[in-house]
């Protein structure tokens, strides 16, 4: 008898859930906010997050990839942000680091920025101007423009090759950190009245001198002195400043402050999200990346950085909240960072070090030279990643001088592997779980034909690409090992339960998920990533 009542409930049961349709899905949201944290790492991420109750804690309840990667090689800023709003690794963007170099220059200085028009004369400051040039595919928000004219697209940043990256060739407002104030490259818009308020804000900031921030316990069981070769002590700093000290300013949390509160500003005085057409508001923080450059990632100093990140996302989520905007937003980071060798060194990696002066291009180029009795230097580049051979030799000396410089980075004790720029050619473009790539394949990823090095220098892993630290860099990253290209992929959209996956993601994911978010169809083929089912909404097309 029981038994049969239950299978009759069960029916039942069956019968009302079958009955009862599906309720729709939410309509597209109003306004994308893609928020990029420089230098936040996936570790970084997940240490803090958990720990936190703010902007960063509550992100942390939403869609997190912990396992979200910059699969390329050249793990810096400019390549980073131009793989989150394209869908397209840097072998397509061309932004293959940010910074190469074109020997056919006439001016003296060879070395091209990415964020600069290299053919263009120099500011008044003698200064490259910051130029779109270089941003040559479509983001998200030149898509957004096309398919809705009533869209509009914002980018605001630290840094002004993040804010070029993502918002593409003409947003209807840019405005970036020159380390002064913010300013635009965009002479032909209206300036919105609350960026001369926001920079006279910063102004005063930097003018008077700032008392060190308290550190909570948190921070405080973090706070050891490290001494570093040459002397430096990093680790148990509080960001104290003396008035008019404008590169401390950059490189402390007030920056970030400052951003978000000129995003928040510029969102409500231009409505974004409260048109006809969906919106998107690209933001960039820089500060966790020039806290990261000039103390290591590891001491007291980050982490009062990300807890005050934390508040300053939580106060910018409120403010979104407080609109009745339908948003949808996502954040992401550039690239990770390697921590400085002896606070390394101290948590057990043993093979942490600095880069030996002898491993460096300027020290192997002069070897070369003298070697093959060229009499000087024969390379160009930065330690590790593109290496050139001077243009100037003839070809019968370049191709000596590259076989010659190949075997010398070889053998260097603190150089993992070396890759001709025809053996990177000839390898197909990685697909699949990125932290399975070789490591040719990462160098794939992030190579150009024409801007690439002749030379692609892998260095060991935990070695620092630095030979002596200095003031604001004692840390750095670009090299293509998972602790500089592993970053986490987070979306939030209200109301949504948290999920945690640990599937691999790419962040060229992220400008097709967003697309179909907002259901924006995309040309097959026209991006590298693919659409991740996020939110309740989101219908991925199918191949």
């Amino acid at each position: 008898m029981i038994k049969r009542l239950a299978c009759a409930l069960l029916l039942l049961s069956s019968s009302n859930v079958a009955g009862v349709a599906a309720p729709p899905p939410p309509p597209p949201p109003k306004l994308i906010v893609a928020i990029a944290v420089d230098q936040l790492s996936a570790d970084l991420f997940d240490a803090y997050a958990p720990l936190l109750t703010g902007g960063l804690g509550r992100l942390a309840q939403g869609i997190v990839y912990s396992n979200g990667y910059q699969g390329h090689a050249a793990t810096e800023t400019c390549p980073g942000h131009s793989t989150m709003l394209s869908g397209l690794r840097p072998t397509r963007t061309r932004i293959i680091a940010n910074s190469w170099i074109d020997q056919s220059l006439a001016r003296a200085d060879k070395t091209v920025l990415c964020a600069e028009d290299e053919r263009a004369p120099l500011g008044p400051n003698g200064k490259f101007l910051p130029s779109p040039a270089h941003v040559e595919v479509a983001v998200l928000g030149d898509l957004m423009k096309r398919a809705w004219p009533g869209s509009r697209s914002v980018a605001i940043s630290g840094k002004d090759r993040a804010a070029l990256m993502m918002g593409g060739k003409r947003p209807d407002q840019r405005w970036f950190f020159d380390g002064q104030r913010f300013i635009t490259d965009r002479s032909d818009v209206l300036v919105p009245a609350v960026v001369p308020v926001i920079n006279r804000l910063v102004a005063a900031k930097i003018a008077e001198a700032q008392p060190g921030l308290d550190a909570p316990a948190l921070c405080q069981a973090r706070s050891a002195p490290v001494t570093l070769k040459g002397g430096m002590v990093v680790g148990s700093g509080n960001f104290t400043r003396s008035a008019g000290d404008a590169g401390g300013y950059r490189a402390s949390p007030a920056l970030d402050g400052a951003v978000l509160a000129l995003s928040a500003a510029l969102l409500r005085e231009m409505k974004l999200g409260q048109g006809s057409s969906p919106d998107i508001l690209a933001v960039e923080v820089s500060a966790t990346d020039y806290v990261g450059h000039s103390y290591g990632p590891g001491g007291q100093e980050m982490c009062l950085q990300m807890l005050s990140l934390d508040r300053d996302l939580g106060d910018f989520m409120t403010m979104l909240d407080s609109t009745g905007i339908d948003y949808a937003l996502v954040l992401t980071g550039d690239h990770g960072s390697l921590d400085v060798p002896e606070r390394l060194r101290l948590r057990g990696v043993a093979d942490a070090a600095w880069l030996a002066e002898s491993a460096t291009t300027d020290a192997i180029g002069k070897v070369v030279g003298a070697q093959l009795g060229l009499g000087e230097d024969v390379l160009l580049g930065g330690n590790g990643g593109d290496v050139w051979v001077k243009a100037s030799l003839g070809a019968g000396d370049r191709a000596r001088v590259l076989s010659a410089a190949s075997a010398t980075f070889a053998a260097n004790p603190q150089v993992e592997t070396v890759f001709t720029k025809a053996a990177i050619a000839a390898t197909a473009v990685p697909s699949g779980k990125p932290s399975s790539w070789s490591l040719i394949e990462r160098a794939r990823a992030s190579f150009d034909p024409v801007r690439s090095g002749d030379l692609y220098v892998v260095l060991k892993k935990n070695v620092m690409p630095i030979v002596t630290p200095a003031k604001g860099y004692v840390s750095t990253h670009g090299t293509p090992w998972d602790y500089d290209r592993r970053v986490p992929v987070v979306f939030w959209r209200r109301p949504q339960f948290p999920a945690l996956r640990s599937e691999e993601v790419e962040t060229v994911d992220i400008m097709p998920t967003m697309a179909a978010v907002l259901g924006l169809p995309l040309a097959p083929g026209s991006v590298d990533g693919k659409c991740l089912p996020v939110f309740a909404n989101v219908r991925c097309p199918t191949e």
